[in-house]
């Protein structure tokens, strides 16, 4: 018997980006809550959505460093702060 292989959503790895991740996962609420889809459909739905949840979360910290780091100089301009100064 194989080991179940754990579906990976990685806009990098030509995945979907995070604005597609996000729509699917509307998807997916907007199923459930109707209440007309099968039990084991429902697991699958959960797990798939949980899978999504944890790519977005990331993407939304990954950005959220990057604007971190940007700073405005005294002209007003953004420059991105490497922390070295």
């Amino acid at each position: 018997m194989k080991p179940k292989q754990e579906k990976k959503v990685a806009a990098s790895e030509g995945g979907p980006n995070f604005e597609q991740s996000l729509k699917r996962l509307e998807e997916i609420v907007e199923s459930l809550e109707r209440g007309n889809v099968p039990l084991n459909d429902v697991m699958k739905m959960y797990e798939e959505g949980v899978q999504i949840s944890k790519f977005c979360l990331g993407q939304l910290s990954q950005a959220e460093i990057v604007l971190k780091r940007l700073s405005k100089d005294a002209q007003g301009n953004f420059e991105l702060f490497d922390g070295k100064d």
